[in-house]
């Protein structure tokens, strides 16, 4: 059975409207300064280049350019003073609902207003890339703030102007013109790739890297899979600054494993959307191939779910979701369904927003308990999914280290101790509670 519900999906570049008005692609020449082989040619970006070579939580060197407050933000106040936003979030009311959690409201009207209502498949976390849909690479040059990418001397380096390798696809932050909060961008990973919206290992890392550069936990990045509410299939991510913590951060948890890589993976506890925390490891690497990992897992077996980033890199929120597959099968009651609230990563993480004055008013924590709690798989599917993904990290960190293994014994040219070789054939995968 093929499941569909009528969607209005976010407008996040000022051309994509107009790209689905039009319905073709525009020839050579097109006069919009957009990012494909017409006007590509020339182009110059600013780039920041990171040292993605660190330590989880780890002290790195002063950058050249301050990555958050000068950079980002700053070409994002840039790009508001030149009018590129479709309204003035920072006019958006908001407060924090009462209780024990600390819930965020926000009424954002003008995420609802003058949409195109399309169709929206709900029943595949992954769907091929369709050119023909509107896609970032039909954006403006003027909506991208800078080019990120890993640094080849492993040492942070800034660029104002640097050209566009489209031969290395390189990965670009712009802005997201119906944003959520202060700052809010698109991270999308080696645009000229056309990726469709699913995690790869080199992408998640990338998200993470962005994370620790950031170096302010009020900065989040989110990542929503298709059927979890991503509105775009072309990969990205998601990220702005909001000073206070959300509602999830304070969520206590529960040790489950911890993988022997070092990564601890706890489940949530007593919170309205169940889901794993993912913390630690002896690099930063070891950490994103665990959750990518996770994701993969997730996707290929067709369960939608949404990802946080918090704590600056530090903690990474997973959430299986089930609430596009309940709606459209007439699950949700009419009462939440009327909110309209499409619940992606920033509502799960407790930043509600919301697009009625009257849902806005009468906020609190008991109604956003219960819209997110639709969100939630049961106790029961929850531990079913755990199981398909501690099954694959299993797999996946035991063959990493069998080739790891391979390569070592291959390229050594004096034998192992037997401390050497006791050390490494007794290296489990996973450690228990």
């Amino acid at each position: 059975m093929m499941l569909r519900i009528k969607r209005v999906p976010t407008v996040v570049s000022n051309y994509q409207k107009e790209e689905a008005e039009e319905g073709a692609c525009h020839a050579a020449g097109c006069g919009r300064n957009c990012l494909r082989s017409c006007c590509l040619p020339g182009a110059k970006l600013p780039l920041y280049a990171f040292n993605k070579v660190k330590k989880v939580g780890s002290e790195n060197k002063e950058p050249p350019v301050d990555f958050l407050d000068s950079l980002l933000l700053g070409e994002w106040e840039d790009r508001m003073q030149r009018g590129l936003f479709r309204y003035d979030v920072t006019a958006c009311e908001t407060k924090v609902i009462p209780g024990k959690y600390g819930f965020i409201a926000q009424l954002n009207e003008g995420r609802h207003l003058k949409k195109r209502p399309t169709e929206f498949r709900v029943d595949k976390v992954l769907q091929p890339f369709d050119e023909n849909k509107f896609n970032f690479t039909k954006v403006g040059q003027e909506e991208v703030l800078f080019q990120f990418e890993a640094s080849d001397e492993n040492e942070v380096h800034f660029v104002p102007n640097a050209s566009v390798d489209v031969e290395n696809s390189p990965s670009v932050v712009a802005i997201n013109v119906s944003p959520i909060e202060y700052g809010h961008v698109l991270l999308i990973p080696r645009i000229f790739e056309c990726l469709p919206q699913r995690i790869d290992s080199e992408s998640f890392l990338l998200a993470l890297c962005m994370a620790v550069e950031a170096r302010n936990p009020y900065f989040r990045l989110g990542y929503n899979s298709l059927g979890a509410f991503a509105t775009i299939n072309h990969l990205h991510f998601q990220a702005y600054y909001l000073a206070t913590p959300f509602p999830i951060e304070r969520a206590p948890s529960k040790k489950i494993i911890t993988t022997s890589v070092g990564v601890k993976i706890s489940n949530i506890l007593n919170y309205p959307v169940r889901g794993l925390v993912f913390e630690g490891g002896n690099t930063l690497e070891d950490l994103s191939n665990v959750v990518s990992d996770s994701c993969i897992c997730l996707q290929e077996n067709n369960i939608p779910y949404n990802v946080l980033i918090a704590d600056c890199g530090k903690r990474i929120f997973l959430f299986p979701q089930c609430y596009a597959e309940k709606q459209a099968l007439g699950e949700v009651s009419s009462e939440v369904l009327d909110t309209q609230v499409n619940p992606a990563v920033w509502e799960i993480s407790g930043h509600m927003v919301l697009k009625r004055k009257k849902d806005y008013d009468e906020a609190s924590e008991e109604n956003a308990w219960r819209l997110l709690a639709e969100v939630s798989l049961s106790e029961e599917r929850l531990e079913e999914v755990k199981e398909l993904i501690f099954e694959a990290i299993y797999c996946n960190i035991e063959e990493k280290k069998a080739v790891t293994e391979s390569t070592f014994e291959e390229s050594a040219n004096v034998p192992q101790s037997n401390e050497d070789v006791d050390a490494v054939s007794s290296h489990h995968a996973m450690v228990p509670v």
